[in-house]
């Protein structure tokens, strides 16, 4: 009985925190970012959840994720996180994400929690690398500090020339990794998808690295048949090719094409992360910091991916945040910065780093480096 009280005592926070080290507040804010995108037009918006930590100490974290389901996850956060981790040692961070995870999350349902607890979980993984005085890079293990980085740039709203063009583009800066999003016609027109494959890796050559992501859009037989149809023009590796992920389907796809099967940025946990990989779904497992559960998450599916000998790959984008992750572990082997998403942490943040011919070097600031644009968030504001 007692020592049962002690633990629910430690689970609430009610334990003594040391002066400078409190949370005092956590809050959440949605913000509409436009980019504009070369060759196109129009502007094209990210929307994002922004998420502050502050603690008595004067120290301030910062932590981001994407917009699907954002004003659940706002209200999550500023309604129920937030006066839960108010007092609380943002150093700890591994006892944090289990409290949250076992006040909130006890069946391991992902979604608005999974999206939620990242951006958290990152700002307190922020804040813990400026007391230490280490960026987050080394602090999660520091295997490396120059990671290659490789360019999203193949939107669907480009044409074939347009695609070309962009590709082009890079190429002539020195990017020697880019990745094409497939699907045209929500994935029922494989004879064009094949065509703007052919067009891109026709104007970069054969020495460029080339990837095809699907972003899930794909059955079975579609995605076989797209497969077999670029097989020839030495693709990286095909991302996310199938309806939900499905891990016996990617198994089987993966058995019977010649090109590597990547899959995981969206997934909210590890649980999902093992599935894949104990299917044999994946030769490439790709966690994102931003909606997998933040660093404490990415750290363990990062563990699970090395025990079955199997890297890691940054997908999903929002490359400032999950280059710390990239270069921290062993199997960690690169960074996606996504045309948008990276745009958009230019946007919102000062002195981002870049990605310069296929690599990007990450910062000695502590914590993750980034100072937040605060008249850019304000202007961008969704009320």
């Amino acid at each position: 009985m007692f020592q049962n009280a002690i633990v629910a005592a430690r689970g609430s926070g009610l334990e003594t925190v040391p002066a400078g080290v409190r949370i005092t507040s956590v809050r959440a804010t949605t913000h509409n970012i436009p980019v504009q995108v070369p060759l196109l037009d129009r502007e094209i918006s990210r929307p994002i959840v922004f998420v502050e930590v502050r603690t008595d100490g004067g120290v301030t974290g910062y932590g981001l994720t994407g917009e699907i389901q954002r004003f659940g996850v706002k209200e999550f956060i500023n309604r129920e996180l937030a006066p839960f981790l108010k007092g609380k040692n943002p150093l700890e961070t591994e006892a944090l994400w289990q409290q949250m995870y076992s006040a909130f999350n006890p069946r391991s349902q992902t979604g608005v929690w999974s999206s939620a607890v990242s951006a958290v979980d990152i700002a307190l993984w922020d804040i813990k690398g400026k007391h230490y005085k280490e960026p987050v890079w080394r602090l999660l293990g520091g295997a490396r500090k120059k990671v290659p980085a490789y360019i999203t740039f193949g939107l669907l709203e480009f044409d074939r020339q347009q695609l070309g063009e962009m590709a082009r583009r890079f190429v002539a800066e020195g990017q020697d990794k880019l990745k094409m999003v497939v699907g045209v016609s929500n994935g029922e027109d494989i004879g064009e998808d094949a065509a703007r494959v052919k067009a891109v890796r026709q104007a970069i050559g054969e020495k460029v690295e080339l990837m095809m992501d699907a972003n899930y859009l794909f059955s079975l037989n579609r995605a076989l048949e797209l497969a077999k149809r670029v097989e020839a023009d030495n693709i990286t590796w095909f991302e996310e090719p199938l309806y939900g992920n499905d891990a016996r389907l990617l198994a089987q796809l993966r058995q019977r094409c010649a090109i590597p099967i990547s899959a995981g940025q969206n997934e909210g946990s590890r649980f999902r992360h093992l599935e894949l990989l104990i299917h044999g779904s994946v030769d490439i497992l790709q966690p994102n910091v931003c909606y997998v559960g933040g660093f404490t998450e990415g750290l363990k599916v990062a563990a699970i991916a090395q025990a079955f000998n199997i890297l890691i790959a940054n997908g999903g984008g929002w490359p400032h945040h999950n280059m710390h992750l990239q270069a921290a572990v062993a199997n960690g082997w690169r960074v996606e910065f996504h045309y948008l998403m990276w745009k958009v942490g230019e946007t919102i943040y000062q002195n981002t780093p870049k990605p310069e011919k296929g690599w990007v070097t990450l910062t000695e600031e502590p914590g993750l480096g980034l100072e937040p644009k605060r008249d850019i968030l304000e202007e961008f504001l969704e009320k």
